[in-house]
């Protein structure tokens, strides 16, 4: 919550060795639970409201979905060590955490695509010299990443994602909607080869208009058919329409049916995949081993630190009109202690869902959908719809009630259900939220302004006062960064990706202000972290490293006609290719004025 006096906790403007962060422990966690813990009441009696209903079945959703899809994934590269009961134990386990004692309970906790090509990774590692040692090993690797993430939260580490700007974290989720769209088709093509060409092609039909599916039920509820309660409806419960029809589908009879595409495996409720109980006997591997899995284990830390905290400062990103603060150090906290539960009983280790985090606070915003009549020369007028979000239902209910879903469809009776799935429609899933953090992301808006008609341009454009050649060049770094991680990411040495990932914040730091005038940088990138509530968790706004010349005091340019500070947030909207006001990305609670 902005308040007229600063934060206390700031490194900034310390002397001696206050100013050092590693020697203050426990500072950061300590104003995280105090500044949110007086809002935990109205965390509960806040979510009296139609928008948690509405949420916490658009989210069950769009978190189960994914997950269900990821296992599907490990469960075919790791010898069928995972199924359908870890991935929901994980999620289940995340849920209730995050949503009870979380400073942080808009941000989604769940199983992500890159701890699957982590999990999978190590255990082509681990094959090479004896495949039985793959559970005792993951543990090992979950016990140090857990290690290390209450270091970096003690030590007030979490800071450090205050410098990270939309140059890494675009580059990021376009990595991860790659990433989820090779899974997909690897997913498709796995049927082809194991049930022949026609259950292949029945696949390749269900995926793809399960994802067309998803996609035109959202577009409508942006777009301006029907009334706002209609397109409110069909938004926010996308998903679940079209995985009952095109569940459905695959059953109808005749020609259909005969195809006999591979549906969800059925597991035993509550009970491990294979056959072994869900304590790891850790403590009898060997001690090589042990110490083998300390780097692996700081290499998941690291991509759990970027991964995690980017999920969460998505979840509360400046467009939400949020009240309520944050709470980083202490989160990564707890997403140590989940990764130590989920390490020793060997279930993928959840942590924040980039592409999904956006939605759930989403699914909470109010919108309310104005008249915008324009004049025109003529005198006649158009008329658009200017969508205004005007508060957030912030509570942690959703959250809990999605995590007892989630350990409600463990069950027998609804594990034959979701048996009914068809495994292409997870594909399908790939490429919905694959697509969703390609199609938004920054580097997209800038290809669509290059490409585009100039007479088309709008004139207040910021990227007009850049040339061209300048934003490609700045556009070669960030697919270069992109290319290399998912190149990384497809090979056997893909467990170091993370190191790439991190590596990308050094780069804007350190070598593009060398590259790029402070001007450049300042139109094309800007903090992913904006809002204050966010950055009181961080210790405040960062300095950020200006460009080979110190443009401060430059004069107006064409089509900037506001403050210094209203013109940096133009271009930060203009950069993210959305606009501040009225954003609505997924679902959402509508009103008509």
């Amino acid at each position: 919550m902005a308040t007229e006096t600063p934060d206390p906790y700031s490194f900034d403007n310390s002397i001696g060795w206050r100013q050092y962060r590693m020697l203050r422990p426990g500072w950061g966690m300590y104003h995280d639970v105090k500044r949110r813990l007086p809002y935990y009441r109205s965390d509960i009696t806040d979510a009296m409201n139609y928008r948690t209903f509405a949420g916490t079945v658009r989210i069950y959703f769009v978190n189960i979905l994914p997950a269900l899809a990821f296992i599907l994934d490990m469960n075919r590269r790791t010898g069928g060590f995972y199924g359908v009961n870890e991935a929901l134990f994980s999620s289940a386990l995340a849920c209730i955490v995050f949503s009870t004692i979380g400073a942080q309970p808009l941000t989604i906790v769940g199983i992500t695509g890159l701890i699957s090509l982590f999990n999978y990774t190590i255990f082509d590692i681990i094959k090479r010299y004896d495949v039985a040692l793959y559970p005792q090993f993951m543990t090992w690797v979950a016990i140090w990443a857990a290690i290390f993430h209450w270091l970096f939260a003690i030590w007030n580490f979490c800071d450090y994602m205050r410098y990270v700007t939309d140059f890494s974290s675009q580059s990021f989720g376009a990595y991860v909607g790659i990433i989820y769209c090779i899974k997909g088709v690897e997913l498709l093509i796995a049927e082809f080869e194991s049930d022949g060409p026609t259950d292949g092609f029945m696949s390749v039909t269900i995926a793809l208009m399960f994802f067309f599916t998803v996609y035109a039920l959202e577009m409508v509820g942006n777009g301006t058919w029907f009334r706002p309660w209609v397109r409110g409806f069909l938004g926010d419960y996308a998903y679940p329409i079209a995985t009952i029809f095109w569940t459905g589908f695959a059953h109808f009879p005749g020609q259909l049916r005969a195809t006999n595409v591979s549906k969800l495996p059925h597991t035993r409720a509550f009970y491990p995949t294979v056959d072994r109980g869900w304590l790891i006997d850790f403590w009898n591997l060997e001690v090589k081993w042990i110490f083998a899995a300390l780097p692996i284990g700081f290499l998941l830390m690291l991509l759990f630190y970027y991964d995690h905290n980017q999920s969460s400062v998505a979840a509360q990103a400046k467009q939400f009109p949020l009240r309520k603060p944050g709470g980083f150090h202490w989160d990564f906290f707890l997403l140590g202690c989940t990764s130590f539960i989920a390490g020793i009983i060997d279930i993928p280790l959840p942590n924040g869902l980039v592409p999904q985090a956006p939605v759930h606070t989403d699914c909470m915003t109010n919108y309310k959908s104005v008249l915008k009549v324009i004049k025109t020369e003529d005198g006649g007028e158009i008329h658009q719809q200017e969508i205004i979000a005007e508060s957030v239902v912030e509570q942690r209910v959703s959250h809990f009630l999605m995590g007892l879903a989630i350990i409600g469809t463990m069950t027998g009776p609804i594990l034959i259900v979701l048996n009914l799935i068809p495994r292409a429609l997870f594909a399908g899933v790939f490429f919905v939220v694959g697509w969703g953090g390609l199609e938004g992301n920054g580097i997209m808006a800038k290809i669509i302004y290059l490409i585009g008609e100039p007479r088309f341009v709008q004139p207040d454009e910021p990227l007009l006062q850049i040339p061209k050649k300048r934003i490609l060049f700045y556009l070669f770094w960030q697919i270069f960064g992109i290319t290399a991680t998912v190149g990384v990411s497809q090979t056997i040495a893909g467990i170091g990706f993370p190191v790439l990932i991190i590596a990308l914040i050094p780069l804007r730091w350190k070598i593009m202000p060398k590259m790029f005038t402070a001007k450049e940088l300042r139109i094309m990138d800007a903090p992913t972290a904006d809002n204050e509530v966010v950055l009181a968790s961080m210790g405040g706004k960062p300095q950020m490293p200006t460009g080979e010349e110190d443009e401060d005091a430059e004069t107006e340019s064409p089509g900037t006609k506001n403050s210094a500070d209203a013109q940096e947030e133009k271009w930060s909207a203009a950069e993210r290719g959305v606009p501040r006001e009225g954003l609505r990305e997924r679902g959402g609670g509508w009103s008509e004025a």
